[in-house]
């Protein structure tokens, strides 16, 4: 258990490839997890969660077998929590919190797997026009759009639920309104949009919460740095451990070592505004546009942004792709899935193309953001892939270059993600030091 989700668990998730884990799970697979009390795997389960029009459906992430159907109308957003349990869901008024069933607890030395059935708990942060979810340094940061509200809590926190109730979070409020982004940082600084409905042109560093401890607190926090050179700052980033990049109209604005920079667009008008970084590679893989007036432009190249060199390398695709075809492997790789129904896997330092797999049917983009489209989740080593237009959902083992495994869903899938049934980084690395 120490091994699986241990040091694997930084660079792989504790996901491998379907086939891969086939022999380690089958024992686990017998198990009802449908019963009210959890059973214990003997080793981590990893599940996945996609939304349709009407609610959320779970799967093994192995098998891509049905686990649950949870029943939610509306437009549903999904993103992982961070404590490799929970999902939480951009609904209505609130991120709520979807219980996957999967998790470990530590015990000393050593962890325990357990599986039960998912559940959509009766918990949930409250939000204005719930927005972005980021998880960085064992920190979960939401964003109210509505509000220009900003909460964070300790992700591991989160696995306590239900005994414990909501985990404790520290409060800031910007000034304005928008749709904004925060991202707090290992000494709980924190960086955040600045902007207001019409406008988004700055990143502001924030101090840490006063006093001691983690808390609900208010606006406490004083600004220790802004940088205004951001134009439509959207979307972010981490590379690989401590250097944070957001998305602008002109380029990307790097925060590195405790000040702002930025690396230009080599286009007048030269947008990155969807962003895929990894903790093994200083280089941020995003989209690129350049015609500001386009109702919905459909790029073919891709940006990548080195925060070693302060780089920026377009590579021409031959192919377009939309802002969830976005992903990155258990090395680095930087993934592109194109609507040639290819996943591109690309060296992120040259560039160059490694293999095109060959994963789905060729699509186009559809004008609305919010209509269903291929979408690329990425765990451990393997690549997930929806196909809308057949219901289907594809595994691709990223090591084998091939697709390994497909299933039908009951509903038309959207958004995708996932959980890994194990610790958190944060307290895998906890454990490993105490082992030292």
């Amino acid at each position: 258990m120490a091994a699986a989700c241990g040091a694997a668990l930084l660079l792989s998730g504790c996901a491998g490839s379907p086939g891969q884990e086939a022999a380690e799970s089958s024992a686990s697979t017998s198990q009802n997890v449908e019963t009210a009390e959890p059973a214990e795997l003997r080793a981590p389960k990893p599940r996945l969660a996609y939304s349709y029009e009407g609610g959320i459906g779970v799967l093994d992430a192995e098998t891509l077998e049905p686990v649950a159907d949870v029943e939610l109308d509306g437009y549903n957003r999904i993103s992982p929590a961070g404590d490799g349990r929970h999902v939480l869901v951009a609904a209505d008024d609130s991120f709520r919190v979807l219980d996957a069933g999967v998790w470990t607890e530590r015990h000393g030395d050593h962890g325990h797997s357990y599986a039960a059935q998912p559940t959509l708990t009766d918990y949930a942060f409250e939000a204005s026009k719930p927005g972005h979810v980021v998880r960085h340094a064992g920190r979960t940061v939401l964003f109210s759009d509505g509000s220009g509200k900003v909460k964070s809590f300790e992700s591991a926190a989160l696995g306590e639920l239900p005994e414990d109730g909501l985990p404790e979070t520290t409060t800031y409020t910007a000034p304005e309104a928008h749709h904004g982004v925060a991202v707090e940082l290992e000494d709980g600084k924190l960086l955040v949009s600045v902007g207001d409905e019409n406008a988004r042109n700055a990143v502001a560093l924030l101090g840490p919460v006063a006093g001691s401890g983690r808390r609900e607190t208010g606006p406490d926090r004083k600004e220790v740095l802004r940088s205004q050179n951001c134009p439509g700052v959207h979307g972010e980033a981490v590379a690989g451990e401590n250097t944070v990049i957001f998305g602008c109209e002109d380029g990307v604005l790097v925060f590195k070592d405790g000040k702002f920079s930025k690396i230009s667009s080599p286009d007048a008008y030269g947008r990155v505004g969807n962003q895929a970084g990894s903790p093994a590679s200083p280089v941020v893989l995003g989209d690129y546009k350049v015609d500001k007036a386009a109702v919905l432009e459909r790029p073919t190249r891709i940006s990548l942004v080195s925060t070693d060199t302060r780089a920026l390398k377009l590579v021409e695709l031959g192919t377009s792709y939309s802002f969830r075809s976005l992903g990155r492997g258990p090395a680095g790789e930087a993934l592109v899935l194109g609507t040639d129904g290819a996943l591109h896997v690309l060296n992120p330092v040259t560039g160059a193309t490694v293999s095109a797999i060959p994963v789905v049917a060729a699509w186009q983009e559809p004008e609305a953001w919010q209509d269903p489209r291929p979408t690329l989740y990425v765990q451990g080593s393997t690549a997930y892939v929806t196909e809308p237009a057949t219901g289907k959902l594809h595994a691709v083992d990223l090591k084998a270059g091939k697709t390994v495994r497909t299933a039908t869903l009951a509903h038309t899938p959207d958004e995708l993600t996932g959980v890994t049934g194990c610790l958190t980084d944060r307290v895998n690395q906890q454990q490993r030091a105490e082992n030292e």
